[in-house]
């Protein structure tokens, strides 16, 4: 039996030791067992225009994911209240494919009490019982750790989101949460 291509999505990229984090997860995925597919590994040439590369860049993860068997998304929030839209992006693509999903975040806070805390602690519940915010936006509050959409479509294809909590320095360079994830996609079963 071939060993499943894990496709590693995440904000890891944008990091200044970027290429350190994505070979320290890429040797935790292939000591687990697994095949490694990082959007960091493949070099995209230059194009003519910005907006060229990035079609490049966009192509290749793409082409990446078709070719994975299953999917770890780092969905630690990044800049700001969710998740980084890249990997909200290839989570949904991967969902939609029915690939084995996985997904960690390295916050434990809901992304209800998240957004309370954007909010600076004011906020309201409406006549119907609707949180919303000072701007008068409904807040979700279904105790998730990020819209309901992301961990909706983990868990209907029978896979989890881990729940991390590290340290405010650690939080995009933690690697237990994903370690758990790469131990249950192990035991995964359809």
């Amino acid at each position: 039996m071939m060993p499943l291509k894990i496709y590693l999505a995440g904000p890891e990229v944008f990091l200044p030791n970027a290429r350190e984090m994505l070979d320290h997860k890429a040797a935790m995925a292939r000591a687990a067992g697994f095949i490694p597919l990082s959007p960091g590994d493949l070099k995209v040439e230059k194009r003519p225009s910005l907006r060229d590369y990035a079609y490049a860049i966009s192509e290749v993860n793409e082409r990446m994911m078709l070719e994975a068997d299953a999917i770890i998304a780092n969905l630690t929030p990044w800049r700001g209240i969710s998740a980084d839209v890249g990997t909200v992006y290839e989570l949904g693509f991967m969902c939609a494919l029915d690939k084995i999903s996985y997904a960690y975040t390295n916050i434990a806070k809901t992304c209800f009490d998240r957004t309370v805390d954007h909010y600076g602690g004011r906020w309201h519940t409406d006549a119907n019982g609707t949180p919303r915010g000072p701007d008068g936006l409904a807040m979700e509050n279904y105790q998730m750790i990020d819209n309901l959409m992301l961990p909706g479509g983990i868990e209907r294809r029978s896979g989890k989101v881990v729940v991390g909590n590290a340290p405010p320095g650690a939080i995009y360079t933690d690697t237990a949460a994903f370690a758990e994830c790469l131990r249950l996609i192990a035991g995964h079963r359809r």
